[in-house]
């Protein structure tokens, strides 16, 4: 067995043991090379489970959360999903194994590019990228069946809760971005939403305006 895949075998075990069970989840995370998203320095650590730093000073999330939170978004093949929090892009790589099409935004120009050449070389594609301020999400293709978000919000923004279908779900970091945030599970139903707490969790804050780049 080569040094590579010996660390991808170890990979998907490490999900496995930190919670990931869904067999869908752990099928397109082994689809998806993380090896393709992390660059330079930290390339030869990308099979580990941490996050790592990329562009913009920002992150790419580490694996057991990314499959954790892919998990409790309970994605099915005929979904519509949005992604606030491009990053890298591994996220919503692993999210278009699973849904019918994704639509994911960033702030930063520069990560939009670069994971936009990532999708078209890894030819996915049901991914569309846009640069733009994830706040607001994305009103010209609401609603969606489920939103994920990559940054920390002091509350479910009121915006995408509006974008969210009856029946959806959206899963985000929440909490002040200086202490520890919890990750949630909103459900929305005819008469309102249902909160469910999963985990504690770290994200980069949910800022508002487009990046510098």
């Amino acid at each position: 067995m080569t040094d590579t895949a010996e660390r991808k075998m170890r990979f998907l075990y490490a999900l496995r043991s930190r919670g990931v069970t869904d067999t869908r989840v752990l099928t397109a995370m082994e689809r998806i090379d993380r090896g393709a998203f992390v660059k330079g320095l930290f390339a030869d650590r990308a099979y580990e489970d941490m996050p790592l730093p990329i562009s913009c000073g920002q992150t790419i999330s580490q694996p057991s959360i990314v499959g954790l939170m892919t998990q409790a978004l309970s994605v099915t093949p005929r979904d519509k999903v949005l992604e606030i929090g491009t990053g890298s892009g591994y996220q919503a790589a692993i999210l278009s194994q699973l849904a019918r099409r994704v639509y994911t935004v960033d702030r930063h120009r520069r990560l939009v590019r670069e994971a936009q050449d990532l999708f078209q070389a890894l030819n996915l594609t049901n991914i569309t990228a846009f640069t733009a301020d994830g706040s607001f999400g994305l009103p010209d293709q609401a609603p969606f069946d489920r939103i994920i978000v990559t940054a920390a919000a002091e509350d479910a923004p009121g915006p995408l809760l509006a974008q969210l279908k009856i029946g959806g779900i959206m899963v985000l970091p929440v909490g002040q971005s200086d202490t520890v945030q919890s990750l949630i599970k909103v459900t929305r139903h005819e008469t309102g939403f249902d909160y469910e707490e999963l985990r504690p969790v770290r994200f980069v804050p949910l800022v508002e305006g487009l990046g510098p780049e």
